[in-house]
């Protein structure tokens, strides 16, 4: 299972933010959604009153949002099964869980579906969603010729599409609205209707769903009726009007309004005939006193909850009234009271909202969202900076919630609750006294909160992390809109190791460097860093950072020195992107990058000799997707022109890099599918997790790797290609020289920066990176299941997200294999020092430098995690013992915030500062789950790295475990079934954390169907067994209380099919995509929580819930799923005893059987399919074998003594069947030796066979485990005994009829029964016991042992207090060896009681021997049959009696070690 934990790095600036479109959610809790042009999604806050504040930015999309919907992918009216259904312009819908804000989801359209623009839920079935998508962005009058639409429906559950409603063209303009109503069919029925509306009244209505509305996907595969399309409204001449600026249709789909430029129409929607008109003129959003004339922008109808139900809209012809909302550029709004009585249109403003403090002149930057009685306006604002404008959102909350109250007929004005923006600032907007805003007044009140990063606040263009040869990162490169760049890096997190000098750093995790390049007189646009691979003498520069800008030029840097090496000048618009060579790129291809700009230009640059080798023009719009596949040496160039509606069909162009020729050009649909296609070639870069090359800015959702991109070559692929390696010329020359058909040429090894914790901690240097630059590389090998145990990305600019991958960090580290794009860097332990400071090292190096220090190395690792992980500032001591003990440094140096990896690259980002991770703990469960399982992991690991740390690391632990919650009582408990999926995890930490979790959250997040609701006295359940006791069927094998069990109470049928429904739950199970599982996972997880509960804590939960699991337990057992079919046996075997046993009966020898069957067919599995699908935590078979089958034989030894004993007939001879029986009764014997009593003779007679001289294969696998066995049985069981030489073996009845009691005498070595000998009562038994001697079913012998020369045998039994001597010579042996006649004892003796010395615990002893024992009496003795007196014998069987010999023919008798006398023979 994955568990990936991820941290942001933000800047001192927060990002741009233009809102191109906003929803409002009510449940679970108040909160606002306002999606950006950059496709960005941030998440506001509106629980608090009066305060709007961001919490978290959703960033699963690369293109600007085209709508926001909500939806319910669960398909339950709970608040928790909200969820956000986003869509952008290139095709990539989201779903976004309301609660923690995770993406659950993460799919692209079909290409043939288009763009979609319009998004709404069926009101009747929330789960699922119609989707508008268009081909192109056309704004005129008439669609183009050729454009097509789609109307599709979406499962917001999988993001898939379950029905095309409609795909071609269509007979209106361009789709302004949609709305999706309910209609009522004949028979009480219901369907959906889709509305589409142009911007002239056009409507067209499409049959979304058939009759049923309960969501099933097969409703959607059904055809609808015939799509109808009402004719225009304005009759023939409607297309030469005037286009609406915006479309609202009310939620019943019976009237619309175009809002025009200076009014406002409402129509029908049935005949399209106009009812009336608002004029701007004639209302208060008209002000002609400003500088700037106003229009309206924008209208809706307002959601009424006290109104008739949605789905029975009133009549027409009844009367009709609704609340219309209208807002116009300046930002103020008005809301009409709007009638319709006939033919009479009526209008009435109630409450007006006020004017923006500024003026927006374009369309789309002012949008309004209603929850219940409130309004929501959000505006954005832009400023220039550096030559590109910067937005900024600004949200105030208006409440209309008095309208109901007013009784004159003058409106109003709203009242505003709150505001809210980046800043937090109410003066957001900083205007002169001209009412312009000027840059510096804006950046200064919008972005003048203090950080520590600069001495000023500049604004963030572009960035990327500097990882791709560490282990951990170390280094942020950030790009302004002013035109520099800064590298700002982490130092260590062990306080000592930064210098004294520096002693006002010290609590600073980032650092700026004193390499401030300066240089672009425009915003950076672009970055990225490359290790040269070719070595030159002559060329100054190793590392170099690449940065396009603004200003249409491209800067190439030297990183080790921090001056400027080139310009080009090669573009004549700005640079948006670099792209640098894939993974295994070959010479002269791997020193060089492309650039791509706004010219529609692509060119090939080299490093190695500062040319331009390609020029790719003619692109028809910009090449927004670029990927360069080097293996078979293309480059496809993806044009998307999202922003002009002239000719914005998708073209693909493929060219040769090696001749610079253009390939093919691909239009329409197949050029997605196409460059899809392509993309799967290239080689996934598994540092970067992307298959744009090295380390860029380019953002990790731009061009996410396909999900089977080539992740590395075969070994055999990389050895055949290394054979053809050849050292590449020195001098500088064009690439146009090169031969380009034998560029195998050698690799060199490059050396990237390192973390140093040195007083100079901002210099930058590469020493020993030139230094050992000469090396050439040895042939490459990867390891092609590698992890790394810190990634990092930037999906958006400014925002660094690291990673933390919990099974690398759980890893020990080993020394890693040679990779081009990997370097390791080896620690150095100074002995003075507490902590240490990297040094670059090759991995091909075989001096000092490449023996890893693997505690240092990882204990670097693990203090670097655990401080961006912990949350500082809750407790303040156990932050004092983290820095003095553990030596870790708070990350004050820079704005950590939580988050949340989502499907396929997507992220969730919480703002820094502690309030808004607080409300993730207090809002998902889940997330609670597994960062505490991640911290607890960490801490657990660190005390096995560094013994030092065991304190703090400890109190990390216990903090995560149980005193969060007393500290921040209202946070979520961690969700059971996540942690029981770590249960067999790789890693014993993991596993033994996950374990901690959960018996500290199970008694506050016991599953609701599962809880018990009675009040249960303590003294009804004394013990676990009595819980379970009342949910059996009455099955027990020989217990004394069956009979009881037998009538335990009726369960109720709809507890029990309460339970059933939420064992076999799995398709709504939303923690099953946190952490990649599946449906299966789902329902195991599901059966292992339940019966954990019934097995530790049976008093929480219902008393019918373990007859229910029981068989679900047994199947996931037999299932051997490597996840979680150890964990199940480990719970049927820990309460079997108590719990199972009551419920299995007499199904209990069928499982040991199956069991049986399994271990045979897993002992027979292949290796290599073994080692494909493991056992993680402990081998599904060693889990059978050792945990499972010991606890099946307890509870049941005479069906597990019949089931191995028809084993030896049934199986081969080299079974491992045979080796496993043998090894379960050892721990039978071991274990719980009493039940077996009874069966003695059985299990000796068994243990003999598996020695049997006439099966020899058997005799040979077994015959060492055999005799173990025997000795085993030999040294617990005193009734048991084999001589000196171990060739004779004697057997008496522990338990059995006094009349007919015998010791069996074996020769070991035929396993043959040689001889009888009679042990029966004697005919005339002492007085003393009468009153036993009733029973014929007691305790026949106690003790037995051999005689020093092995040809005499003694016999105690503690019925009776007799010791018998059979003195038998060799002779006798052998002439009785054929003979079976119970043979008589040779001497009797018996024992008198006052033969004991009189202390207390011999006469107690004596006492309960001769039948004075007043807790059992008489009548209730001979109330019980024979089976249950065997029982209650076996029960108090005493095996401490022990016969020694002590010298000649004396025998002395112990009890409990101490000796109860000495008999002479």
């Amino acid at each position: 299972m994955k568990c990936p934990s991820a941290v942001c790095l933000w800047p001192s600036a927060p990002p741009s933010h233009c809102v191109t479109a906003a929803l409002a959610l009510p449940h679970p809790a108040p909160a606002l959604y306002t999606g950006g042009s950059d496709g960005s999604i941030i998440w506001w806050s509106l629980a608090a009153p009066g305060e709007i504040r961001p919490v978290a930015l959703l960033c699963g999309h690369a293109a600007p949002i085209s709508d926001l919907a909500a939806c319910s992918p669960t398909e339950t009216d709970s608040p928790g099964a909200a969820a956000l259904l986003s869509a952008c312009a290139d095709g990539v819908l989201c779903v976004w869980t309301a609660a923690s804000g995770r993406c659950r989801r993460r799919r692209k359209l079909p290409p043939w579906a288009g763009t979609p623009s319009l998004v709404s839920p069926l009101p009747l079935s929330p789960r699922y969603a119609c989707v508008v998508c268009t081909s192109h962005d056309s704004a005129g009058h008439h669609a183009p010729e050729g454009s097509k639409y789609a109307v599709v429906v979406v499962d917001s559950w999988s993001l898939n599409v379950l029905r095309t409603v409609f795909h071609g063209g269509l007979s209106t303009g361009p789709v302004k609205s949609m709305a999706v109503v309910p209609v009522s069919e004949d028979g009480g029925k219901k369907r959906h209707d889709a509305i589409l509306v142009d911007g002239h009244g056009n409507t067209k209505i499409l049959t979304v769903s058939g009759s049923d509305h309960h969501g099933q996907e097969g409703t959607f595969l059904e055809r609808g009726s015939p799509s109808q399309a009402i004719p225009s409204v304005s009759g023939e001449g409607s297309h030469d009007e005037e286009e609406a600026v915006a479309v609202a249709v009310t939620n019943d789909g019976k009237l619309l309004a175009l809002i025009l430029a200076n009014r406002c129409v409402f129509k029908l929607v049935s005949d399209g005939v106009t009812v009336g008109e608002i004029y701007l003129v004639a209302s208060s959003l008209y002000n002609e006193n400003s500088s700037k004339k106003s229009q309206l922008v924008g209208g809706m109808f307002l959601k009424e909850e006290d109104k008739h139900s949605e789905s029975e809209p009133k009549d027409l012809v009844d009367g009709y009234t609704s609340r219309f909302f209208l807002w116009s550029t300046t930002g103020a709004g008005v809301i009409y009271m709007v009638s319709l009585l006939g033919a009479t249109f009526e209008f009435e403003p109630l409450c007006e909202i006020p004017s923006a403090p500024v003026m927006l002149s374009e369309k789309g930057l002012l949008h309004f969202c209603q929850i219940n009685k409130g309004l929501f306006r959000t505006e954005s604002v832009c400023f220039k900076l550096g030559g590109s404008l910067v937005w900024k959102p600004y949200i105030t909350n208006w409440s209309y919630a008095k309208l109901e109250a007013v009784i004159d007929s003058k409106p109003y004005d709203a009242e505003k609750l709150g505001e809210g923006g980046f800043a937090g600032d109410p003066a957001f907007y900083c205007l002169n006294e001209a009412g312009e805003r000027t840059e510096k007044n804006i950046q200064h009140s919008c972005l003048g909160h203090s950080n520590d990063l600069g001495s000023n606040n500049r604004i963030v263009s572009s960035s990327m992390v500097l990882s791709e040869d560490c282990y951990s990162p170390y280094a942020v490169v950030y790009g302004f809109y002013s035109g520099e760049i800064e590298i700002l890096k982490f130092v260590n997190t062990i306080p000592g190791e930064i210098s004294d000098t520096r002693a006002s750093n010290q609590h600073s995790y980032l650092q700026i460097s004193e390499h401030l390049f300066k240089g672009h007189t425009g915003a950076v646009l672009c970055l990225a860093a490359h290790r040269m691979v070719a070595y030159s003498e002559s060329r100054p520069f190793h590392y170099v950072l690449i940065s396009g800008s603004m200003d249409c030029t491209i800067r190439i840097w030297n990183m080790d020195e921090g001056n400027l090496i080139s310009v080009m000048h090669h573009h004549v618009a700005p640079v948006r992107q670099i792209i640098l060579p894939p993974l295994w790129t070959c010479h002269p291809w791997n020193d060089c990058f492309l650039s791509v700009g706004e010219d529609n230009c692509v060119a090939l640059v080299s490093l190695e000799t500062l040319r331009i080798e390609r020029l790719f023009p003619g692109h028809p719009s910009y090449p927004s997707m670029v990927a360069w596949d080097s293996t078979k040496g293309y480059i496809g160039c993806l044009c998307r022109n999202l922003k002009s509606s002239l000719d914005a069909v998708s073209v693909l162009y493929l060219w040769d890099v090696k001749t610079g020729a253009r390939e093919r050009i691909i239009r329409g649909t197949a050029s997605h599918l196409m460059f899809d296609h392509f993309c799967r070639g290239i080689h996934k870069n598994y540092i970067t997790g992307s298959i744009l090359g090295g380390t860029t800015s380019a953002s990790s959702l731009l061009l996410s790797a396909p999900k089977d991109a080539i992740i590395s070559q075969s070994h055999a692929a990389i050895a055949e290609s290394a054979t053809n390696l050849s050292k590449f010329p020195k001098s500088h020359r064009s690439m146009d020289s090169f031969d380009t058909s034998t560029t195998q040429s050698e690799h060199c090894k490059g050396k990237v920066p390192f973390l140093v914790s040195t007083a100079d901690a901002c210099d930058i240097s590469h020493d020993l990176a030139r230094n050992n630059s000469a090396r050439l590389a040895k042939p490459p090998r990867i390891n092609e299941k590698k992890k790394l145990p810190v990634k990092c990305s930037c999906p958006l600019p400014g925002i660094a997200v690291l990673k933390f991958d919990l099974s690398s960090l759980m890893s020990p580290l080993s020394t890693p294999q040679s990779d081009k794009q990997v370097h390791v860097h080896v620690p150095e332990h100074d002995g003075k020092e507490p902590g240490f400071q990297y040094r670059a090292s090759s991995f091909g190096s075989q001096g000092p430098e490449s023996r890893l220090v693997k505690g240092s190395l990882e204990g670097h690792l693990l203090r670097f995690s655990l401080s961006f992980l912990h949350l500082w500032d809750v407790d303040n001591e156990l932050d004092k013992l983290l820095v003095e003990e553990m030596n870790i440094c708070k990350p004050e140096g820079c704005h950590i915030g939580a988050g949340v990896v989502g499907d396929r690259g997507s992220l969730t980002l919480m703002f820094h500062g502690l309030q808004a991770t607080l409300e993730l703990w207090k809002s998902s469960s889940e997330f609670c789950a597994m960062r505490s399982l991640a911290i607890v992991s960490l801490a657990q690991r660190m005390i096995t790295v560094s013994h030092t740390c065991t304190k703090a690391s400890s109190a990390l632990a216990a903090f995560y475990t149980r005193n969060f919650a007393e500290k921040v009582p209202d946070i979520k408990t961690p969700l059971l079934q996540l942690l029981v999926s770590f249960w067999q995890d790789r890693s014993e930490h993991v596993r033994m954390s996950a374990r901690s979790l959960f018996h500290c959250a199970a008694p506050r997040a016991v599953p609701y169907p599962l809880h018990c609701q009675k009040t249960v006295v303590p003294e009804t359940f004394s013990s676990s067994s009595a819980v379970v006791s009342n949910a059996n069927n009455g099955h027990s094998s020989g217990d004394l209380d069956s009979e009881r069990f037998s009538q335990s109470t009726i369960c109720d049928e709809s507890e029990i099919s309460s339970i059933v429904s939420w064992l076999e739950s799995f398709e709504f199970q939303e923690w099953i995509l946190w952490i990649g599982g599946t449906s299966q996972d789902a329902i195991a997880s599901n059966i292992i929580v339940a019966a954990a509960l019934v097995v530790w804590y049976p008093s929480i939960v219902k008393s019918t819930l373990a007859g229910v699991v029981v068989s679900q337990l047994v199947k996931l057992v037999m299932s051997t799923n490597d996840r979680y079919s150890s964990t199940a046996a480990e719970l049927l075997a820990e309460g079997m005893e108590n719990t199972w046993k009551h419920c299995l009966g007499h199904e209990i020898p069928h499982l040991i059987g199956d069991i049986f069957f399994q271990i045979e067919c897993l002992s027979g599995t292949p290796a290599k399919k073994a080692t494909k699908n493991p056992a993680v935590s402990v081998n599904i078979r060693e889990a059978l074998v050792e945990i499972l089958l010991p606890s099946l034989a307890m509870a049941d030894v005479l069906g597990y003594m019949n089931v191995i004993e028809s084993q030896i007939w049934a199986t081969s001879s080299d079974s491992p069947v045979h080796i496993v029986s043998l090894k379960t009764v050892i721990r039978v014997v071991r274990g719980s030796p009493k039940p077996l009593a009874l069966y003695l003779d059985k299990v000796v007679h068994y243990i003999l066979q598996t020695m049997d001289p006439g099966n020899l294969v058997m005799r040979k696998a077994c015959l060492s485990s055999s005799m173990i066995a025997l000795r085993e049985v030999a040294r617990v069981f005193p009734m048991v005994a084999l001589n000196e030489t171990s060739t004779r073996l004697a057997v008496g009845d522990a338990i059995g009829d006094i009349s007919s009691a015998v010791i069996r005498v074996y020769d070991v070595e035929s396993v043959s029964k040689i001889k009888v000998l009679d042990a029966s009562g004697p005919p005339g038994l002492p007085s003393l016991l009468e009153a036993s001697s009733k029973s014929k079913i007691t305790r026949v012998i106690s003790a037995l042992t051999f005689s020093p020369d092995g040809e005499g045998l003694v016999a105690f039994s503690e019925n009776g207090l007799m010791i018998r001597w059979w003195s038998l010579g060799s002779a006798w042996w052998e002439k009785l060896s054929r003979s079976l006649v119970p043979v008589q004892c040779t001497k009797l003796i018996f024992i008198p009681p006052e033969g004991f010395s009189p202390n207390s615990s011999r006469s107690s002893m004596i006492g309960s021997i001769i039948g004075h024992d007043k807790q059992n009496p008489q009548d209730k003795i001979q109330e019980l049959d024979d089976a249950d007196l065997l029982m209650l014998s076996a029960h108090s069987l005493d095996l401490s009696y022990r016969l020694q010999w002590v010298g000649g023919r004396k025998v002395s008798l112990t009890h409990h070690g101490q000796e109860l006398g000495t008999f002479q023979l």
